[in-house]
C-alpha cells in the first residue's frame, strides 16, 4: 500500500504573486508519479499517496518541478499521515476560533530549537506551545496583530509555512475519511 503524505506549500496564491490553479498543481504531482492526489483550498494542501517504486525525497521533487513546469518557487514541507495525526492528537492548547489558531510547520525538526525561547517569553494573550515538529500558536487579537506570529517568522524565515487549526482538521479528515 502506499504511503499518504501531505504537502504544504508556502506562500501561494496569497496576494497576486505566485498564483496558479490547484488543477495544474494536481496534474504536476501525479506527473511526477504520486497517486490519489487531493487538493484542498486554494492555498497550497496536497494530499497524495507515495507508490512504493518512487524514490527520493517529495518535497524537493515537488519543488523542481514547480519552478521548472509552473514558473513558480515556493517552498514545501511534506508530513507523513502519522505526523499529521500526531499533530492533531497532540494538541495542547484550546482552540475557541479556529482561525486565531494556527499550526507552524517546521521544515526541518531541528528548527524547533530556535523556537525554544519564544515559549519562555511573555505573549500576553497569544500563546506557544511546542510539538514533536511543529509548534502551536493562540493569536487571541487575530494573526495579523500576531506579535508572536512575527516572531515565529523571524525566528524560521521560510523554514516554517503555518495552517489554521480548521485547515489541519480537514488535511486529516482527507488522510482519514472514515474517523
Amino acid at each position: 500500500m502506499a504511503e499518504r503524505q501531505v504537502a504544504l506549500f508556502r506562500g501561494i496564491n496569497v496576494g497576486k504573486a505566485k498564483r496558479f490553479a490547484m488543477a495544474d498543481l494536481r496534474a504536476l504531482i501525479e506527473g511526477l508519479g504520486y497517486r490519489d492526489v487531493v487538493t484542498l483550498l486554494n492555498s497550497g494542501n496536497v494530499v497524495f499517496s507515495i507508490p512504493a517504486k518512487i524514490r527520493g525525497q517529495p518535497g524537493p521533487r515537488i519543488e523542481q518541478a514547480l519552478a521548472a513546469q509552473l514558473g513558480v518557487s515556493a517552498r514545501v514541507t511534506v508530513m507523513t499521515a502519522a505526523e499529521v495525526r500526531a499533530v492533531v492528537a497532540q494538541n495542547p492548547l484550546e482552540a475557541t476560533d479556529p482561525a486565531r489558531f494556527l499550526v507552524a510547520v517546521l521544515r526541518d525538526p531541528a528548527d524547533r530549537a530556535r523556537l525554544a525561547p519564544l515559549v519562555r517569553e511573555d505573549w500576553g494573550d497569544d500563546a506557544i506551545a511546542l510539538g514533536a515538529r511543529v509548534a502551536y500558536l493562540w493569536c487571541a487579537g487575530g494573526i495579523l496583530e500576531s506579535k508572536l506570529l512575527v516572531a515565529i517568522g523571524r525566528a524560521l524565515g521560510d523554514g516554517v509555512t503555518t495552517r489554521n487549526w480548521g485547515t489541519m482538521l480537514k488535511l486529516r479528515g482527507l488522510l482519514d475519511p472514515d474517523a
